[in-house]
């Protein structure tokens, strides 16, 4: 097993960082379940990590996985702060069924009650799992394995942050064994249609909040700057507010992709349902109304969070400019 540190609090030791050598080191019984490798791709704040990183890790986990066939698996060592988006762009972009394991602490090293060198031992042990293969990028921490695609960090301090509600947990690592209770079933990893080994650079995506009395006119800005996507996290099931919705029709018109999504934490935003023969509006109904190209550019979120839609808007960005396609992809990641 390979880890590919990359930094974050599971490393901000006071007076320096750990290096991925101290990080395996640390970890107690290791031997007993895999033989630790180790690589340092990066040491900083998982927020600092650019999206030129992000595809250079990515690349650096295919090629391994493609080259040193002994390699079991990965785990990758984050900040949790981003983590559940790193994990969900290497879970759209790693090509490989074996298991790929993100992991990170919420207290620092020199904290009293650090539970890192045990998120990380516990990491180890779910990428040595044959039951880990298979199942796309997994997040360990503090017991639990979730889906890249699900989890999210829901407390700023507390251990238990990371919950995939309303889904629930994949698994459980316990003292004897790790457990799994469920599969994903979106498309991931060894099924994805995304080859970032070309990918120079990701397509710019904005993520737009709702909320009482916004102004449309960030959404304007976003697209002026070179936003070729807006990920609007709406109100409830996708409500805008203020002058938003001329913002949206302002970027469609300009020929960006809008995704709708609920900044709630949960729940579905479904494509419409539209006639072809009626008159087509923008989301939430009014004025102003729309040719169908343009009202096409509208994409339904479906499930995801806001910066996941991202994530998946910046990928599918780097295939096609269709928003059918775009939709589709949303619909099956």
């Amino acid at each position: 097993m390979r880890l590919v540190a990359t930094g974050g609090t599971i490393s901000n030791r006071t007076g320096g960082r750990l290096t991925a050598e101290d990080l395996v080191n640390a970890m107690p019984g290791i031997e007993q379940y895999a033989k630790p490798e180790y690589e340092q791709f990066a040491n900083v704040a998982s927020s600092q990590l650019t999206l030129e990183q992000w595809l250079g890790l990515s690349k650096r986990i295919n090629e391994l996985l493609a080259t040193e066939s002994e390699l079991g698996g990965v785990v990758v060592t984050s900040g949790t702060d981003t983590l559940e988006e790193t994990a969900y762009f290497l879970n759209l972009t790693v090509r490989s069924d074996k298991p790929v394991v993100v992991v990170g602490s919420m207290r620092n090293p020199s904290t009293l009650g650090y539970e890192g060198a045990a998120n990380l031992l516990e990491g180890f042990r779910v990428a040595a799992s044959p039951d880990a293969r298979g199942k796309g990028v997994l997040v360990v921490l503090n017991d639990e394995i979730n889906a890249a695609r699900e989890v999210t960090k829901t407390d700023a301090l507390r251990l238990s942050t990371f919950q995939s509600r309303p889904y629930g947990v994949l698994g459980v690592v316990d003292a004897d064994r790790v457990v799994f209770y469920r599969s994903p079933v979106k498309r991931h990893t060894a099924k994805s249609e995304f080859d970032v080994r070309s990918v120079t650079a990701l397509p710019r995506v904005d993520v737009i909040l709702v909320y009482q009395g916004a102004d449309g006119d960030l959404v304007q800005a976003a697209v002026d700057r070179g936003a070729k996507g807006i990920v609007i996290a709406g109100a409830g099931a996708g409500a805008l507010s203020g002058t938003q919705r001329e913002g949206e029709l302002y970027a469609v018109r300009k020929g960006a992709i809008v995704v709708t999504t609920t900044r709630t934490g949960s729940g579905r935003i479904a494509p419409p349902r539209r006639n072809p023969n009626a008159p087509v509006q923008p989301p939430g109904g009014g004025g102003n109304t729309l040719t169908p190209e343009e009202q096409r550019r509208f994409v339904a979120g479906e499930d995801l969070l806001p910066v996941k839609a991202r994530v998946l808007l910046m990928l599918a960005l780097t295939k096609t400019s269709d928003p059918a396609e775009i939709q589709r992809m949303f619909t099956e990641y």
